[in-house]
């Protein structure tokens, strides 16, 4: 029997169809996970903090809230840090609700840092589009420092010290701005507390 016109089109484009789905969805997804797990181990495995005993305590990608004064405040989340239920706030900027969350964040915020309502950076009173972003500008991080020092009874200096030292650079020396991991600045701040 000899092969008809519709055979001879359908064969090749089965096997091509099933060489890249294999090829994209199975080799691919393996080499790179390999790769990267190879060259990147600590990224690869999702940033995770541990602690002494190995028991997983956060990641530094995805903020979380953090109890008590003695810790830095990252930006509030439309999603309570849950990283399974991600979203921001979804209002729009000429939404009165939204106006309303922020002047409400903002006069928070001022009484809590004892500062003026006018020097409230504006990331600290809003929610980043992911709502789980563990990441501020050095000078969010800034106003908390004296609430920060006075909780866990250290001078300015001692915790202005810690701060300065977690400061990133911009990515490559041109993107993005100075930024400080908030879990990974709160990490910082209890080992230094521990140590002799």
């Amino acid at each position: 029997m000899k092969p008809t016109t519709s055979t001879l089109l359908w064969r090749p484009a089965i096997g091509l169809s099933l060489f890249g789905l294999i090829g994209t969805g199975l080799v691919y997804a393996i080499v790179a996970t390999g790769i990267a797990g190879v060259l990147f181990p600590a990224q690869a495995d999702g940033s995770l903090l541990r602690d002494g005993d190995g028991t997983v305590r956060a990641s530094l990608l995805v903020a979380q809230p953090f109890k008590g004064d003695g810790y830095f405040q990252a930006r509030p989340s439309a999603a309570n840090y849950d990283p399974m239920a991600a979203a921001g706030s979804n209002l729009a900027r000429s939404n009165p609700d939204l106006a309303k969350r922020v002047a409400d964040a903002t006069a928070a915020i001022a009484t809590r840092e004892n500062i003026d309502p006018a020097k409230v950076p504006g990331e600290l009173a809003t929610q980043s589009g992911s709502g789980l972003d563990p990441e501020l500008s050095p000078a969010a991080v800034q106003v908390q420092v004296a609430r920060v020092a006075r909780a866990r009874g250290w001078p300015v200096e001692r915790v202005q010290a810690v701060v300065e030292a977690q400061v990133q650079g911009r990515q490559w020396g041109v993107f993005g701005q100075p930024r400080i991991n908030v879990v990974a600045l709160n990490r910082r701040l209890d080992e230094a507390m521990h140590a002799p």
